[in-house]
């Protein structure tokens, strides 16, 4: 009888956080810290030698999928035209809601107090960030205001990303490529128009004695 071979402290990392991934998809961060070691065919210590606690072990699954995430979207806007840029980017992010399910439903989960930060919320900061360098530029060469532009990347991140919590939890009879497109044209036209600076306003008239 073959001796089972023994994981490698980097195999054995990556197996407890692809593990401990689907656990915390599927029960929250209040999912015993037994059931993931007993999945992994491990003891509770062992858990705790790679990561600590718990916390440890959540905090860096939602680092590997932040990371992934925010690097797929940053890939789709830094070639093309400024459309091409924004519809590749709206369609990495459904892509990667598709492809890797218990990753968007812990990124999109209610985290505990110490990493709220750490899961969705920080995800769409750092989208925001790299659209708004995009949004930026083009203000500048279309003659728009570019200090307003975070207004506009946040506006279009948030909405994304409430479609890809919508489209995971129900709307998965349509398919991905769809929705990124519609998504897409809706942000579009929305930048396609957008209002010049408003004139100052006229002084109000005097009141009447």
């Amino acid at each position: 009888m073959k001796r089972k071979q023994r994981l490698t402290a980097a195999d054995r990392r990556a197996q407890l956080m692809e593990v401990g991934r689907e656990v915390f998809a599927t029960q929250g961060y209040e999912a015993p810290i037994e059931e993931i070691a007993q999945r992994a065919g491990v003891s509770k210590p062992i858990v705790y030698e790679h990561f600590g606690a718990k916390e440890g072990l959540y905090a860096a699954i939602v680092d590997r999928e932040m990371d992934l995430l925010v690097s797929r979207v940053s890939e789709s806007i830094s070639h093309g035209t400024p459309r091409e840029r924004y519809e590749g980017a709206v369609l990495a992010f459904m892509t990667y809601t598709q492809e890797q399910p218990a990753g968007f439903a812990v990124l999109t989960r209610d985290s505990p107090t110490g990493l709220a930060r750490r899961g969705l919320t920080r995800v769409i900061d750092d989208l925001a960030e790299r659209v708004d360098d995009l949004f930026r530029r083009e203000f500048v060469r279309a003659g728009y205001d570019p200090s307003t532009s975070p207004i506009y990347a946040n506006a279009l991140v948030g909405m994304v990303t409430q479609v890809g919590q919508w489209w995971a939890a129900e709307g998965r009879r349509f398919p991905v490529a769809q929705v990124a497109w519609h998504v897409s044209a809706l942000g579009w036209m929305g930048l396609r128009h957008l209002p010049r600076p408003p004139k100052k306003r006229k002084a109000k008239q005097k009141k009447k004695k």
